[in-house]
C-alpha cells in the first residue's frame, strides 16, 4: 500500500469512528470534511474511493442499519421516534431508505425482520426452528466453550482498521507486530492481538462490516500513516473461550449473544472483540483458542460464583509459567533437562524436566498449571502412551500408595501425581515460586527412589 492511500485510510477512518458515535446527530458534509482534514470537495472523493460508497449513501445505510439492530431486540419501538432521532425527516424518506437497503418496509420489518434478514444473507428465522437451534446452541455451548463474566481492565492497542475481506487479517498482525516491534512499544508480557468489530453482522452484509486489527503496547502512541490508537474501556464482559476451526467462529459469536439473553444479562455498548492465545496454523488442528468478549451493563444481581475475576488473565499466567520455567533452568540446569513450554491448550500450560536416569527409562516429571482451578500439581509422566501404560501397570499392581495413581491413562498426561498448591497467591510470585520449589523436588526425589 503506497504512503498516500495509508494517508487517506488513517483520515477516513477517523471519520468513520466520528459517525457511529454521532448517528443520531447532524453529519454535514462540511463537518466530517473537517475531521478529516480535507475540503468538502476532495473529501467527498477521497471517501468515496476508500469506503466504496459516496458519503450520503454511507450514513443513510448506518442508520438503517443502527434502527433495524434496535428493532431486533425491541420491536415495540417507535418508528416514527427511531426515524426522527436518526436524521430522517418524514416518514417517506424513512421507509424508502429502510426498503431501498433490506427490501421491505420498516413496518414489515418489525413484524418478521428476523424471517426476511434472509435478503442480506442470514438464514430465515421460525419461532419451530429458533427452539429447536436454540437446543443445539446451548449443547454446542457446553461442549466447546467455557463462558463466564469478567471485569477487565482498560487496553490500550494499536490498530489498523479495514471493510470486509477478512482474508487481509494476517497480513494486518505482520505489520502491526513490524512495527510494533520497530516502535519498541510492545510490552515485555501480557501481549495480546485483538480483532475488534465496529458493525453489527446480524444487520450489516459481510463485505461492508468494518475490523480493526490490533496489539497491545506498552504506552501512549500516535496514528502513524494506517496505524493508530485504541483504548477498550474497562468494564464487565462476557468472555467465552473457545477451541474452534475458523468456520465455527461465527457459531461462536451466536452463541454468546445467546448465553448474554438467555441469562439475563444486558448489553452495553462498547467494544466487541475477539483476543487470541494462538497461531491457528501450529495447530494441529489449524483451530483457533480465542476468547470472544461482549461488554455487558454492569451486573447487579448474579450468582457471586458467575463473576470469573483472577489476578491474572492467560496471558499473564503463560508469563508466570515462563518465569518459573526460566527459575528451574537457571537453578538446576546441571540436573534437569527441561523442556519447552506447551501452549496448546487453553486450560492447561506445563513444561516438563527429567533426569538423566530416568530419560533412559524414557520418563519425566511434569509441572502443570490448571488455568480454571488456578491450582498447580506435578506428576510422573512419559514420552508416550505405551511407557505412561507400562509404569501406571507397574504402580496398579503394587502397594505403593505415597501418591496418587491416576485413574487411567487413556486421556492422561499423568501415571501419578501430587497437587502442589491449590490456591496460589499470584501477588507474591517469589513466594509462590519457592513453594513450588520445595514440593516439586520433594515430589521428584521421592519418585526417583524408586527407580535407583
Amino acid at each position: 500500500m503506497n504512503k498516500t492511500r495509508r494517508e487517506y485510510l488513517k483520515r477516513i477512518h477517523v471519520v468513520l469512528d466520528y459517525i457511529e458515535k454521532h448517528l443520531d446527530t447532524n453529519l454535514s458534509l462540511e463537518r466530517l470534511s473537517q475531521k478529516a482534514h480535507y475540503s468538502p470537495y476532495h473529501f467527498h472523493r477521497v471517501f468515496s474511493t476508500v469506503i466504496g460508497e459516496n458519503l450520503n449513501a454511507y450514513i443513510i445505510r448506518k442508520r438503517v442499519e443502527r434502527i433495524s439492530a434496535i428493532l431486533l431486540v425491541e420491536q415495540n419501538a417507535p418508528l416514527k421516534d427511531l426515524a426522527y432521532t436518526y436524521g430522517f425527516n418524514s416518514d417517506n424518506s424513512f421507509s424508502r431508505a429502510f426498503k431501498k437497503y433490506y427490501g421491505i418496509s420498516p413496518t414489515q420489518f418489525k413484524l418478521e425482520g428476523k424471517k426476511l434478514l434472509s435478503n442480506i444473507g442470514i438464514a430465515p428465522f421460525s419461532s419451530e426452528k429458533y427452539l429447536c437451534e436454540m437446543d443445539n446452541i446451548k449443547q454446542w455451548i457446553t461442549m466447546n466453550a467455557k463462558i463466564t463474566v469478567q471485569e477487565l481492565p482498560e487496553i490500550k492497542l494499536a490498530g489498523i482498521s479495514h471493510i470486509g475481506d477478512f482474508d487481509k487479517i494476517g497480513a494486518m498482525y505482520q505489520r502491526l507486530t513490524a512495527w510494533g516491534h520497530k516502535k519498541e512499544v510492545l510490552p515485555t508480557s501480557g501481549f495480546k492481538a485483538i480483532t475488534i468489530y465496529h458493525d453489527n453482522p446480524n444487520v450489516t452484509q459481510t463485505s461492508k462490516l468494518r475490523f480493526s486489527t490490533c496489539i497491545t503496547i506498552s504506552g501512549a502512541i500516535k496514528p502513524e500513516e494506517e496505524i493508530r490508537p485504541f483504548t477498550i474501556q474497562k468494564g464487565y464482559y462476557a468472555v467465552g473461550q473457545f477451541e474452534i476451526s475458523a468456520t465455527e467462529i461465527p457459531k461462536a459469536w451466536q452463541s454468546m449473544c445467546i448465553w448474554v439473553i438467555e441469562n439475563g444479562y444486558e448489553f452495553r455498548d462498547g467494544n466487541y472483540f475477539e483476543s487470541y492465545y494462538n497461531d491457528h496454523s501450529t495447530h494441529p488442528e489449524q483451530k483457533f483458542i480465542l476468547d470472544i468478549c461482549i461488554p455487558l451493563e454492569r451486573p447487579d444481581n448474579i450468582k457471586s460464583d458467575e463473576t470469573h475475576k483472577t489476578s491474572l488473565d492467560y496471558h499473564q499466567l503463560i508469563d508466570y509459567m515462563k518465569t518459573l520455567r526460566g527459575f528451574f533452568y537457571k537453578a538446576y540446569e546441571t540436573h534437569f533437562k527441561l523442556g519447552n513450554l506447551y501452549l496448546g491448550h487453553p486450560e492447561y500450560s506445563y513444561f516438563s524436566l527429567t533426569t538423566a536416569s530416568l530419560k533412559k527409562l524414557k520418563l519425566k516429571f511434569v509441572i502443570i498449571l490448571n488455568h480454571n482451578t488456578m491450582g498447580f500439581s506435578i506428576c510422573l509422566s512419559g514420552q508416550n502412551k505405551g511407557i505412561r501404560k507400562t509404569y501406571w501397570e507397574m504402580f496398579k499392581g503394587s502397594d505403593w500408595d505415597t501418591y496418587r495413581l491416576a485413574e487411567s491413562i487413556d486421556d492422561s498426561l499423568s501415571i501419578i501425581d501430587h497437587t502442589i498448591i491449590e490456591n496460589p497467591n499470584f501477588d507474591n510470585k517469589e513466594g509462590l515460586t519457592a513453594h513450588i520449589e520445595t514440593e516439586a523436588l520433594k515430589f521428584i526425589k521421592n519418585i526417583t527412589a524408586i527407580f535407583e
